[in-house]
This record gives structure tokens, sequence and C-alpha cells, in this order.
């Protein structure tokens, strides 16, 4: 029998970098790491100073602070939960965001040294010194956490944040690992954005260098939205404050899953980026009201790559990801979801086959009714429909200075009308032309029948340009088969011995032509027609590839 030995765990310092210190890359997730922290402390305000010539920054809160236990026992303990037997919320009844207790990891990740003061409203002063140097020369040592004693605070770094200061934390970033370029409205457009329940709280406030956050900071985004799905009837002020000139919106129910969010659209995908830099607003994952998975989209290729995808940005809140088994929810980083969470996944599965798959339908729907381009991906309109609209658009802005109200009505009425007629002619156009071509290139000749319609024809249009003062040619070549429609051209191809029931090129031209006059007249046609005119075409189509290739074995 081995004799019994105390032996303990030792602890490497290095187990910080593995737990999150290098990870956080994200100046966002930076900020959401203190604002979080300030949240779970109560604190009714969160005060950035961003100094770029410095390059340094501060958060400094008006939360419950921290004791020299507090700050040793719990700050400063990696692993640390606030949610330790399983209290979920504040002593403010707060929610609590924080729940793994390495974080506070990611205020290392930005910065050369950090220092920490903090003090409750019954204690002095507390704090220390990080500095990432020391920090980096213990690691290479193998020093135990207990061999790496933090520097003592400067007062005077803090003397001009702490005047008239009776309780919280404040945290001094100092040599910022990559120069602070960010302008104050982008910071705080990105707050807005990611930090919402700050400007829905009204006993929470958020400032940057003395400027409070606040929805007006989001305003052009609001502004350029268009349309709205509301997913299980989310009640956001936001949504019902600033998107109140929306064009559209619909709710979408699935209560299969206690999720909650909006997706919105922007008229053009310029308003989704933050001017002057990379980023951009997304459909983001919220739970418990802070930001855990910056644009979900990207996990749903199929859908992220198409059309419709680079004008939608929205908010999804999935609170139920937040429980006492969140360590194995969310990622060392912090900065997303593991991969393999099932309840994670049934959530993109949502996604990715009900959701968005109604929302690109409807998006094409109603920005085809607005007169603006639809989702050229969505097969329930043809190539050919969304180009007529497109050319019909285009047509239509010659009237567009007009003061009547009835000429833009009917040019709307006109716009469904065209996506066929504008195909249809196209269509009656090329396949004639074809038939002429191919009529001239055999050659074969006229029928008697065709050249009398011909002779018809000719003395008539000469009486009319005459009428008009027309002296010049108006046909190509005065081709006499350009006075032909597809039925005397049908019949020169095929000859008149066809029977009139038989299925043949002839039939197919008779049917075709009292359509194709209406349409070759500017008329409109009935829904039936429509169809009909749709059918023989498609026949017409097909026994012409038939000829041409035989032509060509020949």
């Amino acid at each position: 029998m081995v004799k019994k030995n105390n032996y303990t765990f030792e602890i490497s310092l290095s187990v910080l970098n593995h737990l999150g210190r290098n990870l956080y890359r994200n100046f966002v997730t930076v900020l959401g790491e203190a604002i979080s922290n300030s949240w779970d402390a109560d604190a009714e305000n969160v005060w950035i100073y961003i100094d770029r010539d410095d390059s340094s920054f501060v958060i400094k809160d008006d939360g419950d602070g921290m004791n020299k236990d507090d700050f040793q026992k719990k700050f400063l303990k990696v692993g640390y939960s606030k949610r330790k037997g399983g209290e979920m919320c504040s002593k403010g009844n707060r929610p609590y965001i924080g729940a793994k207790g390495i974080g506070k990891l990611a205020l290392l990740s930005c910065a050369e040294k950090v220092s920490i003061l903090s003090k409750t409203s019954s204690t002095e002063y507390t704090g220390g010194v990080i500095d990432n140097t020391g920090l980096d020369d213990a690691i290479e040592h193998e020093l135990t956490p207990d061999k790496y004693p933090l520097d003592s605070v400067d007062l005077e770094t803090f003397n001009s944040y702490t005047d008239g200061y009776e309780k919280g934390t404040i945290i001094h970033f100092d040599q910022t690992k990559d120069s602070i370029r960010n302008t104050i409205p982008y910071l705080k457009k990105l707050i807005a954005l990611h930090f919402r329940f700050s400007l829905i709280d009204e006993n929470f406030n958020i400032f940057v260098n003395d400027e409070k956050v606040t929805f007006d900071d989001i305003k052009d985004l609001a502004d350029s939205t268009e349309f709205l799905w509301n997913l299980n009837e989310l009640e956001d002020e936001y949504v019902s404050s600033f998107l109140s000139q929306l064009k559209e919106e619909i709710a979408i129910s699935f209560p299969e899953m206690t999720v909650k969010g909006f997706i919105a659209s922007v008229n053009k995908p310029r308003f989704l980026k933050i001017t002057g830099t990379e980023e951009k607003a997304g459909i983001d994952l919220f739970v418990n009201g802070r930001l855990r998975e910056r644009n979900i989209l990207r996990h749903l290729p199929d859908f992220s790559t198409r059309y419709v995808a680079s004008y939608l940005y929205g908010q999804i809140h999935f609170n139920e990801l937040d429980n006492d088994i969140s360590d194995k929810v969310f990622t060392s980083s912090r900065e997303g979801i593991v991969s393999d969470n099932d309840e994670y996944n049934k959530l993109l599965k949502l996604l990715k086959e009900q959701i968005l798959e109604q929302i690109s339908s409807k998006w094409d729907e109603w920005r085809l009714k607005h007169d603006e381009i639809g989702d050229e991906d969505n097969p329930q309109k043809s190539k050919k429909s969304r180009y007529a609209r497109s050319l019909y658009k285009e047509s239509a802005a010659d009237y567009s200075n007009t003061d009547s109200d009835f000429i833009k009505e009917w040019i709307k009425e006109l716009r469904e009308e065209a996506e066929f007629n504008v195909p249809a002619y196209t269509d009656c156009f090329l396949s004639e032309n074809l038939v002429r071509k191919y009529i001239n290139e055999k050659p074969i000749p006229v029928t008697p029948p065709a050249q009398t319609e011909i002779d018809e024809w000719k003395p008539r249009e000469q009486q009319r340009k005459s009428e008009a003062n027309i002296s010049f040619s108006i046909r190509q070549g005065n081709d006499d088969l350009s006075y032909l429609g597809m039925d005397f051209l049908t019949k020169i191809v095929e000859g008149t011995g066809q029977q009139q029931n038989a299925a043949s090129l002839v039939r197919d031209a008779i049917e075709y032509k009292p359509m194709r006059n209406v349409v070759g007249h500017t008329g409109l046609l009935t829904q039936e027609a429509k169809t009909k005119l749709n059918l023989v075409y498609q026949n017409i189509k097909g026994r012409l590839s038939t000829l041409f290739s035989e032509n060509n074995k020949q």
C-alpha cells in the first residue's frame, strides 16, 4: 500500500492564456465584459473615457464596488461564479449576465497595463495593477499565482475620476495593444447596437466621453429600415418607437421554441456598415441581454451568401441558453456558442428551415411591390419577369415628375402586366424572326397564300407612310417575310398539307396568333390567355429547336 501524501494541485499562470487572456481580439468583447460586470454590480451608470492620443481608456461605474475580500476572492479568482449556490440575480434583482468567471480575462487582452480601483460605500479604495509584461515574464518562468503579486495602484492615475466618488469600480487601460482609432460616434453606435439593454432600462446608462449612448446613435440605421419581421411577439422599444415608419411588417410565430427577436431589412446594404470601419450590423444572438454571438448568419453559409442576406440585421434573444450548465454553452473566448450545443443547433435549424425562408420570400415580394430590386435567387419569380420589371421601371421613370395621382396609380397597375407582356413580346419577336431566318437560309419558296398576304399588306403600309409623310424605308431590307405572322411562316416551313388537329408547328401557330396579336399591339391579356400563350410558346420553342437541330444534321 502506498503511503498517503498531501498532494495538491498547483496551477501555472500560463493557464490564463489557455482560458482566454489571448483569445479576446474584439474591442466590443472587452467593453462587453466590463459593461456586464457593471450591470451585475447594480450600477446605474457606466462611463467610458477614450484618450486616443495617450492610447488609453477608462471604464468607470457606480455599482456596489469591492472591498479587499471581494477583490481577492471574487475578482482575482479566475473561475469564480456569481451564480454559486443557484443565485441568478443581483441584489437589485437584475439577472446576472456573467456566469463562468473567466470573462475578466478579456480585460487583460487589449492593454499592456490594467489598473483596477474599487470601493464600497463603507470601505476605502482597494485594487491593484496587472502588468502584462510582468505577467508574461512570470508565465515564462512557470510561476504559480501565489508567486506573482499585483503591483500597487497609483492613485494619481485616477485623480480625475474619483472626485465625489462614493462607490463603484474604475478600470484604467494603459498602452492599448492596438491604437484606438475609433471615433466617439462609432463607439456609441457600436454600444447602442450590441448593448441595447442599456437603452431600454431607464436605470442603466452608458456614456462615452460624457456623451450618453441613446437610440439616436442608431437613428440612421432605423431611418433606413423598411421591412420588419417580429419573432414570437417581441416587445422592444427600438422597434415600437424608432421603426414606426416601416413600409411593411409581419409577425412570425414558432411556439416550439421560447425565442424572441426581430429581423429587419434596410433599403440598401451600405446602411448596415458603420462608417469608417469594417464593422456592420448583423443578426446577433443575445442571452439575458448580453451579446453572445455576432452575425449568426455566418453559421448558415447557404443563406449568408444569398442576395437578401446583405440587407438584414436584427436581434435574437434566447435566454434559455443561460442556465445552470452554461459552462457547456459558451466558448472559452466568450465570443460564441459551442458548436455541438443541442439547443443552439435547434435554433440554427429553425432559422434555416423556417424563419429565413419566410423572410426571403416576403422580402422579395415586398421589394417588388415597392418597385425595388428583389431577390434573384428566389425561384418563385422568373428572371424574365424580373428583368422586365426593371426595364418597365426605367421607362416609367419618364413619368416620375407628373403631379397626377391617376397616372402614378395607373403606372403601378401596369407594372404587373409588364412583367408578362415585355417577355412575351420578346418571345414572339425572337421565335418569328428565327423562322424567317430559317426560310431565307434554306431557302424555302413562299406559298401562294403567303404571297397574297404580302401583296395585301405592302400597299397598306405604303399608304400609311404617305399619310405620315415618311419617304424613307422603315423595314430592314424590305424583306417580304416581315409582313407575315407565325401562322403564315409555319405553313411555308411545314407546308399546307398538315391536318388542322395534328400536333405541328402550324397548329401551334394558329392557337398562338390571337394572343400574340394582343401582345404585339400592347393589349392586356386575361390570366387564362397568359397561361395559354405560355403553353403554346413552350411548344413552339420545342418544335423550333427540333427543326433547327434536324437542319444542322443535313
